[in-house]
């Protein structure tokens, strides 16, 4: 059995297309749209809104950790805009959303992360998309669990949780072969980012889940570029399976 697994796809629809290539399934740990392109900030739902310039500055600010100014001059950017900005917004990440799920191999296994908004998946979903978000499933004889979104943090992206809700997530997941997230469990070496030099939040629950449980694997991703990309916790291998927007190449996983 093969699978393949995705996490922050971020926009990119031509390679999603072709991303269950040689397996018998897809799995994508979320993170679908793309917002802001911190490489690239001529690309995006904001750049495309407001335009380069003004997605350059709004970057710079939050990377200068200046979150209230950044706050300020997004809000008069919306507010430059003609109409209800909740509108707006819908309109271009349903359009964005409707690109990748048309991308979206099947049969794929799908959890949201920390950059998605959940409720407007569901228009999008086609035949063989199965999402879960505090499940488990069976692929191939093993137990795969599933927990998606993210832990509240000072960049306030749209699906961030409170750490009991996401912990109770975990908690009815319950034990299996392999354990699913967005996000990272806490620990440092995982979510430091080499090229942001920033720390991530990772989740205590899923790694006193790891302690509990012992699955065979943790697969995640949410941290572009990872200090370290794999580590061992007892007999559980903990994999950040990539950033999917830059290589476009996912995690091979064979049993």
């Amino acid at each position: 059995m093969r699978v393949h697994v995705v996490s922050d796809v971020h926009g990119r629809a031509d390679a999603l297309r072709h991303a269950s290539d040689g397996a018998d399934a897809l799995i994508c740990l979320g993170d679908l749209l793309l917002f802001l392109d911190y490489a690239d900030h001529s690309r995006g739902i904001f750049a495309d809104l407001f335009g380069a310039e003004a997605a350059r500055e709004f970057i710079t600010l939050r990377t200068a950790q200046q979150f209230d100014a950044a706050r300020e001059y997004s809000a008069k950017l919306w507010a430059s805009l003609p109409g209800e900005p909740a509108v707006t917004i819908n309109a271009a990440v349903s359009a964005q959303y409707a690109e990748l799920f048309d991308a979206m191999p099947a049969p794929a296994y799908l959890t949201y992360g920390n950059v998605d908004i959940p409720r407007l998946w569901a228009r999008h979903l086609r035949a063989g998309h199965q999402v879960l978000d505090g499940d488990q499933v069976e692929i191939g004889g093993l137990t795969f669990g599933f927990v998606g979104g993210g832990l509240r943090s000072v960049y306030r992206t749209p699906n961030e949780l409170d750490d009991d809700v996401f912990a109770a997530k975990v908690e009815a997941v319950g034990a299996v072969d392999v354990l699913c997230a967005h996000i990272p469990p806490e620990v440092p070496e995982l979510l430091f980012d080499t090229v942001a030099q920033r720390m991530e939040r990772g989740s205590r629950a899923l790694l006193d889940a790891v302690h509990r449980t012992q699955p065979r694997y943790l697969l995640f991703g949410h941290v572009h570029q990872p200090l370290v990309a794999r580590l061992m916790i007892g007999s559980t291998q903990c994999v950040n399976v990539g950033h999917f927007r830059a290589s476009g190449t996912p995690y091979a996983l064979e049993w």
